[in-house]
């Protein structure tokens, strides 16, 4: 018997057009011999699944069915292609888990700890994975420029504390820049982290498990021609994404322990990929992304295939561990 899967795509964030590009190349690689793939878009306005012909099906919320026609569908596993809420922060997760039903990404209290990146590099700090300098702000906290500068120095990035893809992120090289930053990380999430600058090589690191086994994937140097990795730079063309990176064996096994220490730590499962800016050979992590991009051009597709794993393999083994869990 085929097993049917949901691919969720979407989202309410403003990653949702780059989550739907994830989830049509999920769709498009999933082996139809094995398996019943089909497209559920979820937004503020709607939860549904489109059949081939792009004609929506109302999504049952009580318990993840759909009915076509005479047909009530019901899903075996949910396949996770959300970027930012709900899918990235354990709101998903926490539903399909009181249903009952697999899903390919982290847990739920996983997911909403990676979404917060003060939480997740606080988390991490006692077992050795280092991080910048940062300040934290909430909207309506009152802002003292001096003491923000005082404290993580001049260039810094000033970061939205739960976004993803650059969104709401700033690199400020003048005092007067501060509050501009301020106002545009709130635009996308009501805490902030304004971290110092670190001067070294980015690296992207992708973790999954893979055959029942925690699987390091080859590293990616980011080389931006912009100013950072910005959304442009990630989206546009605007970098080059070096697979394997041009680092030395030591950094490379200190970045790969580094990464695989924060995934078992943290007892993940499925993809993640972590970002880190190596400084005389010692990793500093800047973040975790547990659903991240996953179209062909993505960086831990990219990944995969340097390590000999297609695309169909990579997908296939999320959906496998999660049905052996269940």
């Amino acid at each position: 018997m085929k097993v049917n899967i949901a691919i969720i795509m979407g989202g309410y964030s403003s990653e949702h057009q780059i989550s739907l590009l994830s989830g049509k190349n999920v769709y498009k690689h999933l082996s139809r011999e094995r398996y019943t793939p089909y497209r559920v878009l979820i937004s503020t306005e709607k939860w549904v699944c489109l059949d081939d012909a792009d004609k929506e099906y109302a999504v049952n919320k009580a318990d993840f069915t759909v009915t076509m026609g005479n047909d009530k569908i019901s899903f075996h596993c949910v396949f996770n292609a959300i970027h930012g809420t709900p899918g990235e922060d354990g709101l998903m997760q926490s539903y399909f888990k009181l249903l009952g039903l697999p899903q390919t990404s982290c847990g739920y209290y996983q997911a909403a700890l990676t979404f917060n990146k003060r939480d997740l590099l606080s988390v991490l700090k006692p077992y050795g994975i280092k991080a910048a300098t940062s300040f934290y702000l909430n909207k309506g906290d009152v802002i003292n420029v001096d003491d923000i500068l005082k404290k993580v120095g001049l260039p810094c990035f000033v970061k939205a504390n739960k976004a993803g893809s650059s969104y709401g992120i700033s690199k400020v090289y003048t005092k007067d820049q501060i509050r501009p930053a301020i106002e545009k990380a709130y635009k996308e999430d009501n805490e902030i982290i304004i971290e110092s600058f670190l001067q070294g090589t980015e690296v992207s690191v992708g973790v999954i498990t893979y055959n029942g086994a925690t699987k390091v994937l080859p590293i990616t140097e980011i080389v931006t021609e912009n100013d950072f990795f910005d959304y442009e730079a990630k989206y546009e063309g605007k970098s080059q994404e070096i697979t394997p990176a041009r680092i030395s064996a030591t950094e490379r096994k200190n970045v790969e322990q580094c990464a695989q220490l924060a995934y078992e730590v943290l007892k993940m499962k499925g993809y993640t990929r972590s970002e880190f800016i190596l400084i005389d050979e010692i990793p500093y992590m800047l973040e975790m992304n547990t659903t991240p991009g996953l179209t062909e051009q993505s960086i831990l597709p990219q990944q995969a295939l340097a390590a000999g794993i297609s695309l169909a393999e990579l997908f296939e083994s999320a959906i496998e561990e999660a049905l052996d869990e269940k």
